[in-house]
């Protein structure tokens, strides 16, 4: 118990210092317009109150992602509970603040027009091919958990088709529709239904019988299957998740004001650390253990999981939670991943404010929609797999995007740049070790896995060398 309530108590305050710290490094000022008044077009662009605009936030970047990832990478024990704490304060809220704020600061701009500043033009193409795969992984992972859902909940009078074609055909209305229609009167309630299931849970632990599990460092996998890089990629919503660079221009496009930055961006994302953590103990304790846990995810996954802990903990309030959870959840997660999808493609086909026609939308739409509807078809698992790597991928170059930002304003660079480097040696080495890429041998990934972080860091080193030897031989230099 003293475990969870410390790891909570961390969360919060890093929320109120490290948050402030974060803010004052970037340095804002409210007499900077933002793009919901410049660039108001009445459809994505609009002025929102801030505390809506954290809901909604908190769902794009959510749904059930903290809730699956946090009880699939809560197998590895009381280690998944830190990665959960540090990764959301000093890598995850980072992450999704500057993702935010430098939209923001750029009229609104999306993720890979951000890389292109930053990083140059080659890794926007890049980034630009890797985030539309991402934003269509996750729509049809999000569409095809659902769809199996609602056919098993309706005993089969809704088959697996059907359900995907309903779900589908409300992605692309809530797509091209003004954010305020949808998205920004529907969100704010299953935002509510997010925290209350989290609450709830919370509260079941509190007066359980049943042992909190204590800190501890070591892994208790049934398996063995190592914490280095797995657990970093299995919680990833919760901690960090590259998905959410692409979700925070959607509410960079409707922030008031820059000191909101924090309450929206750094906020959602420690309210998401909050969940994950509530929901990985809640496995851990429910099924007395990792190995009475692995063999519940082996049986039902994740859903099944999260439906037991539901019902036995919350009686007949925790089956319609679950049901709301389960199945509205992940489907606001897809609705707004497609949203980002045809603004991104919108923004690189025809370029920034050139595409405010319904018509126009709507065929973006289309274009991203038909890939995704397609992949929701196959195998989930698979879609699982993949939607990992390319995450935990986009999340490392976002915070490169962070340092170079900062080290060009002189600015304390390390805040981002430390953690950059870490996701990037997860990436490195679970792209050599994990089975649906390389799946080479753990120590020669491990090995391998430190070239990328070598190379990076010995980038990161030569541009605070370049900026320091700039700065002595001129000190009005300007950055």
């Amino acid at each position: 118990m003293l475990t969870l309530f410390i790891s909570l108590f961390l969360l919060v305050t890093g929320y109120l210092v490290y948050g402030k710290i974060v803010e004052r490094i970037f340095v804002i000022d409210d007499k900077n317009p933002t793009p919901a008044y410049n660039n108001n077009d009445g459809v994505d662009y609009m002025p929102m109150h801030p505390f809506k605009g954290w809901l909604i936030q908190l769902l794009n970047i959510a749904g059930l992602g903290p809730v699956f990832g946090a009880v699939a990478g809560a197998v590895y024990g009381p280690p998944a509970l830190i990665w959960i704490v540090l990764g959301s304060i000093f890598a995850g809220a980072v992450h999704d603040y500057f993702s935010g704020m430098l939209s923001l600061r750029h009229g609104g701009s999306q993720f890979p027009a951000i890389v292109e500043k930053y990083l140059g033009k080659g890794v926007k193409v890049f980034i630009y091919i890797v985030s539309l795969a991402l934003m269509i992984l996750v729509t049809a992972a999000f569409t095809a958990g659902p769809a199996e859902l609602i056919e098993l909940k309706s005993g089969g009078a809704i088959p697996f088709f059907v359900a995907l074609i309903i779900i589908f055909t409300y992605f692309v209305i809530a797509a091209v529709l003004p954010i305020d229609k949808i998205i920004g009167k529907i969100y704010p309630f299953f935002g509510a239904v997010l925290i209350i299931m989290a609450v709830s849970v919370l509260l079941g632990l509190i007066f359980s019988s049943t042992p909190i599990p204590n800190l501890t460092f070591e892994n208790q996998h049934p398996e063995g299957l190592p914490v280095w890089p797995l657990i970093m990629v299995t919680i990833s919503c919760g901690a960090i998740s590259g998905f959410h660079s692409t979700q925070s221009p959607i509410i960079a496009r409707t922030v008031k004001k820059e000191s909101d930055g924090r309450r929206v961006f750094f906020g959602a994302m420690i309210a998401e650390g909050v969940i994950a953590l509530i929901w990985a103990t809640a496995g851990m304790t429910f099924f007395h253990g990792t190995s009475g846990l692995a063999e519940a995810l082996a049986v039902g996954g994740p859903a099944g999981v999260i439906d037991t802990i539901s019902i036995e903990m919350l009686g007949s309030a925790g089956a319609i939670l679950a049901f709301l959870g389960a199945i509205i959840l992940p489907i606001t997660t897809g609705d707004t991943a497609l949203r980002s999808s045809r603004m991104m493609l919108t923004e690189a086909v025809a370029g920034m404010r050139k595409s405010k026609r319904a018509p126009k939308m709507f065929w973006m739409t289309v274009c991203v929609g038909i890939p995704a509807f397609l992949l929701s078809t196959i195998d989930y698992m698979f879609l699982w797999r993949y939607l990992g790597f390319t995450n935990q991928m986009v999340a490392a170059t976002m915070l490169w995007v962070a340092t170079v930002y900062l080290l060009r304003e002189a600015k304390f660079h390390y805040i981002a740049g430390i953690p950059a480097l870490f996701m990037t040696g997860v990436v490195g080495t679970y792209f050599l070790y994990a089975p649906e890429t390389l799946n080479l041998g753990y120590n020669i990934s491990i090995i391998g896995g430190l070239i990328p972080v070598a190379v990076t860091g010995y980038l990161y080193v030569k541009a605070i060398l370049k900026l320091r030897t700039a700065e002595v031989k001129d000190p009005a230099y300007e950055h």
